[in-house]
């Protein structure tokens, strides 16, 4: 990539990379960001191979196939390379177009792939049949060299995570519990969910212990809340009592005008009645 943006000024070449650059860094986990960059960097530089490229993959994170293959035509027409091949064929997928994946699973680009290329190639074509309800054709297509080799390569997770599925589609949950657990053996980076799918098939569930912290928080919340209501309660009891007790000292002061005083006993028995009346 380098070395095709050299041909560009090289003020030019740096605004382009730095696009790219945040393209590649923001594609997994914010892809209409990403796609935003590839964007700007297919404005400033679309006669440049690797920015159709990236502008294709940043389409095809947002999925939009028809674009993403445009522009991977555009790429491949302007390196004739063959290793975008695969992901065409899957943006063919993407627009309802399986059986045109198909065939390009059997052009002759598929033999100018090398071996990640090619097992790219198989599941693209496995999906497609799947996609026309071919599930034992979709099995067939998956079952390879590859996917029996005992060695674990960068493909490997994906190809007996994609059978597993396969498997389990056709109602044969035995073998697919099988692969998907070697799947999750050989997915060291965690590029599927073959772990979750195992434990699902063994009927195993998983507790998040920060949702039970997040129950404990919220019914301490609302003790918090009825604890207030109380005392709001207590402070509307204290409130009314404090309102018995004005009428009670106009009494007093009229028994002091007609010369009857209250001791001490009788205006705390007046307190304690008026208190409880509250």
């Amino acid at each position: 990539m380098r070395q095709e943006l050299l041909s560009l000024p090289k003020t030019l070449a740096d605004d382009v990379a730095r696009n790219l650059v945040m393209v590649a860094r923001l594609i997994d986990e914010e892809p209409e960001e990403a796609y935003a960059y590839s964007r700007i960097a297919l404005r400033l530089a679309s006669r440049v191979a690797a920015v159709r490229e990236a502008a294709g993959f940043a389409a095809y994170a947002n999925q939009k196939y028809s674009e993403a293959l445009a522009e991977f035509r555009a790429a491949r027409r302007m390196t004739g390379s063959a290793d975008l091949w695969p992901v065409m064929a899957d943006c063919e997928r993407g627009m309802g177009r399986p059986e045109r994946a198909l065939a390009m699973a059997g052009e002759p680009e598929v033999r100018r792939l090398d071996k990640a290329g090619q097992v790219e190639m198989r599941l693209v074509a496995a999906g497609a049949r799947r996609d026309m309800d071919q599930l034992d054709a979709a099995i067939v297509t998956l079952q390879s060299p590859e996917l029996a080799s005992n060695s674990v390569q960068p493909w490997t997770a994906r190809l007996r995570y994609a059978y597993a599925d396969a498997l389990l589609a056709a109602g044969r949950e035995e073998e697919a519990r099988e692969w998907f657990a070697k799947a999750a053996e050989s997915d060291k980076d965690g590029a599927t969910d073959a772990s979750d799918r195992l434990a699902e098939l063994d009927g195993v569930e998983f507790v998040d212990a920060l949702d039970d912290s997040e129950e404990a928080d919220e019914a301490e919340g609302t003790e918090s809340i009825a604890a207030a209501e109380l005392g709001t309660a207590d402070s509307d009891s204290d409130t009314d009592t404090d309102g018995d007790k004005a009428p009670r000292a106009e009494a007093e002061s009229t028994d002091v005008e007609t010369g009857e005083s209250s001791g001490p006993a009788e205006a705390g028995e007046s307190r304690e009645n008026g208190s409880d009346q509250g």
